[in-house]
């Protein structure tokens, strides 16, 4: 692909151009003229994800504009009551929840709010979710993350990376943002300021140094607004919360739920009674890291673990996982079949899995769960 793209504007003959022009000495000229010209060889391998890049001025949209054409960013309506129901009426419920959580959009309440309420970091994930679900390829987004903070940004691009890829589809983005490039992973970087191309081979994201521990029952007061259920918890639950560097992101609150019947009558299991990461971490994983942390303790002080999961993206990670087993089938639970189920109520899909993974050392596992 070549770009030879020239933009020239008229420069207004007035007085104040003019006393411009003889204090910084700049030459009079009746057109402003910018220009752009080399070699953008994106289509000679395949790709998926792709980054425009660079300082404000430099002609990344209007490169953009001419390589993608329609494609570039196509406005978005916001006008119902809720995001949930923006979303082209083409796709089933299913399909939209699927888009939302696949950017980290997952804070169930929140899908219910007008647009207009919405913090940035979610009006930036639910609009990437609008994006990657109703557009056709290329998605091409202008200004990538420049209304967020950079937390936002880092583990959002990597949530849209992650979508596109497994979804085979095609995501440009056009940011003035390099912390970005380890985290969205593009297949290219094109940079207007120096007209530089470079292809880019898949590498791992960056790590993040995690701690759990145990934390206070008045620590869920600042997870209860996210989860997709109830804010309400057991008074008598084990809380356990996992920290970036000194910020708490992931809560779990662990409750005994011993068996009552049948061959393993008695047993002794702990289970998920909440499990929350906050609007900002979502899409990382952290709550299976701290999940299998907690279930390789308690493995290792002779108790089952298992997590009862009934927000459907929830219950499709543990099903893709090789450190749970599903104990019970995933489906539909309703009190008016009598069947108990995972007590959630009537008509709820629910899942049962039990952690399967490796135990810790019984040493590190006491001094994790205070036993």
């Amino acid at each position: 692909m070549r770009i030879d793209l020239v933009v020239e504007s008229e420069v207004s003959p007035s007085s104040r151009v003019a006393q411009l022009e003889a204090m910084f000495d700049v030459p009079p000229a009746a057109k402003s003229r910018m220009e752009w010209h080399g070699d953008l060889p994106i289509e000679q391998e395949p790709w998926n994800v792709g980054l425009i890049v660079g300082p404000s001025g430099c002609g990344k949209s209007t490169i953009s504009k001419q390589l993608f054409g329609e494609a570039y960013e196509t406005p978005l309506d916001w006008t119902s009551g809720s995001v949930i129901d923006d979303f082209d009426k083409r796709f089933g419920i299913g399909e939209v929840t699927n888009a939302c959580q696949a950017v980290g959009f997952n804070t169930i309440p929140a899908w219910m709010r007008p647009y207009a309420v919405l913090s940035n970091g979610e009006k930036f994930r639910v609009e990437l979710a609008r994006r990657i679900l109703e557009l056709p390829d290329p998605i091409v987004v202008d200004e990538f993350t420049s209304v967020v903070d950079r937390q936002v940004a880092q583990i959002g691009a990597h949530a849209v990376q992650k979508y596109v890829r497994r979804n085979k589809r095609k995501f440009v983005a056009v940011s003035c943002h390099y912390d970005i490039i380890d985290w969205l992973q593009p297949d290219w970087i094109f940079e207007p300021a120096t007209m530089h191309f470079a292809r880019r081979s898949l590498r791992r994201r960056p790590s993040l140094d995690v701690t759990i521990s145990r934390v206070p029952y008045s620590a869920w007061k600042l997870f209860a607004p996210y989860h997709y259920m109830s804010a309400e918890m057991h008074r008598g639950a084990r809380c356990f919360g996992l920290f970036v560097g000194d910020r708490i992101t992931t809560f779990a609150g662990i409750l005994p739920k011993p068996i009552s019947n049948g061959k393993d009558a008695g047993t002794a299991i702990a289970g998920v009674s909440r499990v929350v990461t906050l609007p900002d971490w979502q899409g990382l994983g952290l709550a299976f890291v701290l999940m299998e942390k907690l279930g390789a303790a308690y493995k290792a002080i002779g108790k089952r673990f298992r997590n009862y999961p009934a927000h459907p993206g929830f219950v499709r990670a543990h099903g893709r996982s090789d450190q749970w087993r599903e104990a019970k089938r995933a489906g539909q639970f309703s009190p008016a079949n009598g069947d108990t189920g995972c007590g959630f109520g009537r008509q709820r899909p629910c899942g049962v899995f039990e952690y399967i993974g490796p135990a810790i050392s019984r040493d590190q596992a006491e001094l994790l769960l205070a036993v």
